[in-house]
């Protein structure tokens, strides 16, 4: 690909990935108005924002990722496109909790088609020594489309309704599927070896075969946790600390300042990788560490514009691996794995993220910790854990990567 062709691919995966977390997130940015619309519970719409698509789309990873490896990427991706944007839009006309659930079931299996086959079509692409800041402008996605299903989602909602918010932000992916598939070319795949029919079962005890994966996977997972605590609880610390659910809104904003962050992560781990490749395993260490500080004193401040700023700041660091996560794996995979890999990847991460964090940091706050700051206490327990044992595992990963590694990035 000449410089042009490769500017517009990632610009166009950058883009479908935004979208796809403005489809995801809306719930919650609607889920006030939606429990009122329908007669719902809070039950109900936890069920609609969590398991109704975290474990949908946690467990549809490995088998789409398999998929992706044998088919065309091409078409997974367009076709994912267009089911989760449909979804979203006919969940504006929903007349029941049945309806909604059965239409976020059906986002999260078609969202589940998408990273596996870009992870795979960028790998293929794209140059390996670039392979970090690529994926990290991919990845940047993730937090774009947040910042942008509060602002557009909840302004479109408070103006009108979530209805028309729903079709809103859903008609987007409609129109952009049939662009993306004129323009995408599916890429060359390198020569299959022998092995390369195997059972989507053989190929994964490959993989996790491999110290520097499972150290990976230990790892970012481990972040994956800290970040989907953070998002979870941190207008607990605005609202139940500091009495301000003012500041939770605005918290939103530091979301597009973490796009940047995870694109410069990225830039600044092929820079490493210039002298090693394995070198690029520090800034999941930097991501670790760097913003523990920050949390410490952002939620135990007694100023609500100290925490908010100094949680801010802790949130660039913490969520700045995302990208370069994504890229390492890929150096330890084969041509035909890299799909698989993907989905193991988001599989574990999501797991952990959702299904870990969120849960525990409740526990903590309601059953373990008291007073004002219990929140706070939960939260930063659960960062200073999950930050050991990264740092733990990258630095083992590091140790095993030139024997781990397929392909070098330099």
């Amino acid at each position: 690909m000449n410089k042009k062709q490769v500017f517009g691919t990632v610009l166009i995966f950058t883009l479908i990935y935004i979208l796809s977390f403005v489809d995801r997130q809306i719930v919650a940015v609607l889920g006030v108005q939606i429990r009122d619309s329908l007669l719902l519970s809070n039950f109900q719409i936890g069920l609609l924002y969590g398991p109704a698509f975290s474990f949908v789309y946690a467990l549809a990873g490995i088998p789409m990722g398999r998929l992706a490896d044998k088919t065309s990427r091409k078409a997974m991706i367009c076709i994912g496109l267009f089911i989760w944007s449909f979804m979203t839009v006919i969940s504006g006309f929903a007349a029941s909790f049945m309806f909604l659930i059965t239409a976020r079931l059906f986002v999260g299996l078609s969202q589940a088609m998408l990273s596996p086959a870009v992870y795979s079509y960028m790998a293929d692409s794209f140059p390996a020594e670039k392979r970090a800041t690529i994926f990290s402008i991919y990845a940047s996605g993730i937090f774009i489309g947040i910042g942008i299903s509060f602002l557009a989602g909840g302004t479109i909602s408070m103006q009108y309704d979530w209805r028309l918010a729903m079709v809103v932000v859903g008609l987007p992916g409609l129109l952009l599927a049939p662009l993306v598939w004129r323009y995408l070319k599916e890429p060359e795949r390198e020569k299959k070896d022998q092995f390369a029919e195997r059972t989507a079962h053989m190929e994964i005890i490959e993989l996790l075969r491999k110290p520097s994966i499972r150290w990976h996977l230990i790892g970012f997972s481990s972040l994956a946790c800290i970040g989907y605590t953070i998002l979870a609880f941190a207008g607990n610390v605005f609202t139940d600390v500091f009495n301000s659910p003012e500041y939770i809104s605005r918290y939103g904003w530091f979301m597009f300042g973490v796009a940047g962050t995870v694109i410069l992560s990225g830039k600044i781990a092929d820079r490493l990788a210039s002298k090693s490749p394995k070198r690029r395993f520090l800034m999941g260490i930097v991501a670790a560490t760097g913003g523990i500080p920050f949390y410490l004193f952002g939620l135990f401040s007694a100023d609500v514009n100290i925490a908010f700023l100094c949680m801010g700041i802790g949130v660039l660091i913490s969520s700045s691996y995302n990208g370069v996560a994504a890229a390492l794996l890929q150096y330890f995979v084969k041509s035909h794995q890299r799909a698989l890999a993907g989905g193991i990847y988001l599989f574990v991460i999501s797991i952990a993220g959702f299904g870990f964090g969120p849960p525990l940091a409740g526990w903590l706050t309601d059953s373990v910790f008291s007073g004002s700051y219990a929140v706070s206490y939960a939260i930063i327990s659960i960062i200073i854990v999950c930050a050991t044992i990264a740092v733990f595992s990258f630095i083992r990963a590091m140790k095993f990567y030139d024997q781990d590694a397929v392909y070098e990035s330099v």
